[in-house]
């Protein structure tokens, strides 16, 4: 079959397209005839030989396609058209998916559009509610507002909880479509301090739970952003890694918890849970169109260079997403 590997860790021109083996299913996995992989960041450390925790040589993380094998044909038939996370292996004509973290595609979907959902939806769903426990009409401060995980986390909040979502982007373009998806505080981290602007939209108060994306670059800022309790979730070093001087008398003041989270390294068991919550809270609004994925730019397959250049270049806005 025809699958993207990496030549050797480095920039998107280490990706080509060569031929593997169909994957062999084992018990309890789907064989999925994919249709559509979309890109995440998780894929560009893999090709750079920074993750760490991935040992499938094909690059991706969540397919959409239509089902090929399956191991009962209880929940899942031949012929049905899913979605889900992968243990690798998703720019590929074929993939294994494991069965309890599939999700049936909604009838009003493409499969391009169910790509771009199970990644940025689920990682958006357990940072807000497992870590971050937001609470109804609670406040909520995303980061990188326009991005996959970012605008999942806009409608999430919005529809779930009835939050005040503030956010911050680089473009005007982007604030714009942020707030197209229910965001109400639109901020322009180029041109303002956002944790000024976070406390004159909160009176003072802060937010009580942060999404960051950023890390190091923010650090100061975020804590100047959050409420006393607030939940402080990290999810990103975009902005580094390491923070210069640190003062923990800083966060207990304010009682601050902070978290750091990734999904692509937890348990299979711990995505299928998290997969299994969010198709029953959450999948019914996708066949109602509250919730809508977001797709910037479908790529072919063979385009997949460009495809990493265009998310390197932060270019988008919602998901990138591979045609097969």
């Amino acid at each position: 079959m025809k699958a993207i590997t990496v030549k050797q860790p480095g920039d998107a021109k280490q990706l080509q397209i060569s031929d593997q083996d169909k994957p062999k299913t084992k018990d309890s996995e789907l064989l999925v005839r994919v249709k559509a992989a979309a890109v995440n960041r998780t894929d560009l450390l893999m090709r750079e030989g920074k993750a760490g925790y991935e040992t499938n040589p094909i690059l991706g993380v969540e397919v959409a396609g239509v089902v090929e094998q399956s191991p009962d044909e209880r929940n899942f038939v031949i012929g049905d058209r899913v979605m889900g996370l992968v243990n690798g292996g998703g720019y590929a004509e074929y993939a294994v998916m494991p069965a309890e973290r599939a999700m049936k595609v909604p009838v009003a979907l493409s499969f391009a559009e169910g790509a771009a959902i199970p990644e940025v939806f689920l990682t958006a769903y357990q940072t807000l509610f497992w870590h971050g426990k937001l609470q109804e009409q609670e406040t909520v401060l995303i980061h990188a507002g326009a991005s996959g995980v970012g605008t999942a986390a806009i409608q999430l909040a919005k529809q779930l909880k009835n939050a005040t979502v503030i956010v911050t982007a680089g473009s005007q373009d982007k604030l714009d479509f942020c707030q197209s998806l229910g965001a109400d505080v639109l901020i322009n981290y180029k041109e303002e301090d956002f944790s000024e602007k976070v406390k004159e939209a909160t009176n003072g108060k802060g937010v009580d739970v942060i999404l960051d994306f950023i890390g190091a670059d923010y650090w100061e800022k975020n804590l100047a952003s959050i409420a006393t309790e607030g939940r402080w979730v990290l999810i990103g070093i975009l902005g580094g890694a390491e923070v210069e001087t640190l003062n923990l008398f800083a966060l207990m003041s304010k009682c601050v918890q902070l978290t750091g989270t990734l999904l692509t390294p937890r348990s299979d068991t711990y995505k299928a849970e998290l997969t299994n919550e969010f198709a029953h809270v959450a999948l019914p609004l996708f066949e109602k169109k509250t919730l809508q994925p977001v797709v910037d730019k479908i790529f072919p397959i063979e385009e997949s260079t460009i495809a990493h250049e265009h998310m390197e270049a932060n270019k988008n806005i919602g998901k990138i997403v591979l045609s097969v």
